[in-house]
């Protein structure tokens, strides 16, 4: 049976097509995907275009064919996943749609959720009939976008982003991972939930989330709910904190500094650092670089904890063997794309396939995201744990705020080293 190759199990088979996609993109094949921006009924008319539409389309044909030599190793029924990827597709580019308006982007509302509640939206006004279930392959689609995530993640970028920036995202990330899975244990949260909350906090939002959940093979549930969580607490603070900065009179440096080390997207960082000052704003992209880079270190080492510490028992620790066989393998593609990509390739290649590899793992998680959305019940959503992952996760934001500001202040503020120019 193909569950028994170890060649051709989920995991690996993700790091096979994650890799696949990656070497493509750097010898030429590069997909080039129109933005999907606009802002009234002109600017949409004109993004459903044969000009634009055709390479999506090119796009979704290209995933489809890489697709299918995994669903047939993995025992799926390829017949149905041929009719029932189409949908999948067509959902997750509707999704990135929604996500291009103007305003969607203000309030930095991103695809992903669009892409969870339009899987909701089918998966309970019309239903998932079973050619259509084939296609929902969450775990195969989350796991091949971050292999190609792993492309973007540059240590090269955490050196560029220079000592400050560094010494405050390890400052955030320690100390408010553990502090928010510390409060989510008080709030009697499962260790699962309060993993990827953590992680959603401490280091940068949605992309961290999915990166947590991934490496300590969680709920698609939890992971969902979490996303959901992350974006609407993110629209409110967009706006507040810029606004308490000036209230405040904190220095433009200081705030771009707490904006990056809070705001879960570099988009809403640049948004956010925008209404401040242009200083406030680049400050701000450094700190976020400095945070995003962290989430390889992150999602590696959770994997490893919770491999030992899920298959430990009161009498013995597991041994290398065992530890191996748990593990997660795709977290070793992400890893090993995060080294090609941040030192073996020139830095000239990087930044020309940068664009590419951006959009392809947009897709793919959108994809993800979709089947999230299809395989799930809404109401099991919101009923998960009482709702006390959300008060644990608004605690957690609150103490992250709190935290990063000061932070900012000893770091960025001039109290141990002279506060930069920028």
């Amino acid at each position: 049976m193909p569950s028994l190759r170890w060649w051709a199990r989920e995991d690996w088979l993700a790091v096979w097509l994650g890799s696949l996609i990656l070497l493509l993109i750097l010898i030429g094949v590069r997909p080039s995907l129109p933005a999907l921006k606009w802002r009234d009924l002109s600017s949409l008319s004109a993004l459903l275009s044969p000009a634009v539409l055709e390479p999506w389309v090119m796009a979704g044909i290209a995933a489809w064919l890489l697709s299918v030599p995994g669903i047939a190793l993995l025992g799926g029924d390829v017949r149905r996943f041929t009719l029932g990827f189409p949908v999948v597709f067509t959902l997750a580019w509707i999704s990135q749609l929604l996500a291009g308006h103007a305003m969607a982007g203000a309030w930095g509302i991103e695809y992903v959720i669009f892409a969870l509640v339009l899987g909701l939206l089918v998966s309970h006004l019309v239903g998932v009939p079973p050619w259509l279930r084939e296609a929902v392959r969450t775990e195969y689609f989350i796991k091949t976008g971050l292999v190609i995530m792993g492309a973007t993640i540059l240590f090269t970028e955490l050196l560029q982003a220079g000592v400050l920036g560094i010494v405050q995202a390890v400052g955030v990330v320690t100390v408010v991972w553990y502090v928010a899975f510390w409060i989510a244990k008080r709030f009697r949260v499962d260790d699962e939930f309060a993993v990827i909350l953590a992680s959603a906090v401490s280091i940068c939002g949605v992309s961290a989330a999915i990166a947590a959940c991934g490496a300590i093979k969680g709920d698609r549930r939890k992971l969902s709910y979490v996303t959901s969580i992350v974006l609407i607490v993110a629209v409110p603070m967009i706006v507040l904190q810029p606004w308490i900065a000036r209230i405040a009179g904190i220095p433009d440096v200081v705030a771009g500094a707490w904006l990056g080390g809070t705001l879960d997207t570099t988009g809403s960082v640049v948004a956010a650092g925008a209404l401040i000052s242009e200083s406030a704003m680049k400050v701000g992209t450094i700190v976020k670089f400095s945070q995003n880079v962290l989430i390889g270190v992150a999602a590696f080492l959770l994997s490893l904890w919770w491999t030992v510490r899920g298959t430990a028992t009161p009498d013995a620790r597991p041994g290398l063997a065992v530890i191996w066989e748990r593990f997660p393998k795709f977290v070793l593609g992400f890893a090993a794309a995060t080294f090609v990509f941040s030192f073996l390739l020139a830095p000239e290649l990087v930044n020309r396939t940068k664009g590419s590899i951006g959009s392809v793992r947009t897709l793919w998680f959108a994809l993800a995201f979709v089947s999230i959305g299809l395989e799930t019940n809404v109401t099991d959503l919101f009923r998960l744990e009482g709702g006390r992952p959300l008060a644990s996760f608004v605690l957690a934001q609150a103490f992250n705020v709190v935290w990063t500001l000061l932070l900012a202040w000893i770091v960025f503020g001039g109290m141990i080293v002279p506060s930069p120019s920028l």
